[in-house]
């Protein structure tokens, strides 16, 4: 599939706003932290995927009900679905001066039932963007960081209805935002986040 810039200036992929609030200071402090063992950018790409995906829960498989959307706060926290965990490492890797976007896949909905958007990044490096997915693992789900051949933690079975989602977004989109930020708590969440783009 070939990934679609929605902005063609790339500094648009590097810019923070209340969500990817890279210029935080707990955002700021993770990410130096996480540079110090990194021999260069890719290699802190990786280890800040690595972060997200496993030092902050997905909260549906924690049972947590809380709903963060801010990437300050899904780090303070260290709490997240897959949304607000993709605008933390995007935060972690933009603070890093690494294009990232967020974008989307459609997937069968975790009750079986209907659809729901899943959120993920792409890493701009080598001239072409490299999607990942810090959902977080679990029995059958096995996500890693990888720029030769994408490991993500799902693939869309077009047959279901699902699908990939081939537009890199800047912001989070509109519709998944304002889902996140209604939100009360998590079970609301998995209700009102939107099926498709």
């Amino acid at each position: 599939m070939e990934l679609i810039q929605e902005n063609p200036d790339l500094s648009a992929y590097l810019a923070a706003d209340e969500v990817i609030d890279h210029h935080h200071p707990l955002v700021r402090r993770t990410a130096a932290r996480l540079a110090e063992n990194a021999a260069d950018s890719y290699a802190y790409a990786g280890l800040a995927f690595a972060h997200v995906r496993d030092a902050v829960s997905h909260s549906q498989d924690a049972d947590d009900p809380r709903v963060t959307w801010r990437a300050s706060d899904v780090l303070e926290q260290g709490t997240g679905v897959c949304h607000a965990k993709a605008h933390a490492l995007a935060a972690l890797l933009r603070a890093e001066d690494i294009p990232t976007a967020l974008c989307y896949q459609r997937l069968t909905h975790d009750t079986g039932e209907g659809h729901v958007l899943h959120g993920l990044v792409a890493v701009r490096f080598r001239g072409a963007w490299h999607r990942q997915d810090p959902r977080g693992n679990k029995p059958g789900v096995d996500a890693r960081f990888s720029l030769d051949g994408e490991r993500l933690a799902f693939v869309p079975d077009p047959a279901a209805g699902e699908r990939d989602y081939p537009a890199l977004h800047a912001a989070p989109h509109p519709a998944v935002l304002a889902a996140l930020k209604a939100a009360p708590d998590r079970a609301r969440l998995w209700r009102t986040l939107p099926s498709r783009l």
